[in-house]
């Protein structure tokens, strides 16, 4: 499927958004802007906050869902990882910020990686192309 089409034959075009299930929308909010996830718009009735991802419109979905307790994250847990330019410094931003990382960052083919997780067990990664950089968006 070298060409993005699905079975159905439709075209698979990008990402619409990243939905994460989270207990309390204002304490992840807040989790978020202090990791760097500036909130596009907010839907409070609906339970909903849309974060940026970089210039694209797709984003970060926060939904707030009844029963989303506070947990650690599962290993193996699914994860989102984004690109930025220098994963490294973006870890010592999160420290200061107060958001703990999973682990120190970490090398991979093409640069380096750091993981967050929120208090619901979200995992989020910021990984960058310092060793490919022909790879990368930066």
């Amino acid at each position: 499927m070298s060409d993005n089409r699905l079975p159905s034959g439709a075209t698979l075009l990008g990402f619409d958004n990243m939905l994460l299930p989270v207990g309390d929308l204002d304490e992840a909010v807040d989790f978020y802007e202090r990791a760097g996830f500036p909130v596009a718009y907010r839907l409070d009735e609906a339970g909903l906050a849309i974060l940026r991802v970089g210039g694209e419109t797709p984003g970060v979905l926060l939904r707030a869902e009844a029963g989303a307790g506070r947990r650690p994250p599962p290993w193996p847990a699914p994860r989102l990882w984004l690109e930025v330019p220098d994963a490294r410094a973006t870890a010592e931003a999160l420290a200061g910020a107060g958001i703990p990382v999973l682990t120190e960052p970490f090398a991979g083919a093409t640069g380096w990686t750091v993981e967050i997780a929120d208090p619901w067990g979200n995992v989020i990664g910021f990984t960058d192309y310092t060793k490919r950089p022909e790879l990368g968006r930066v």
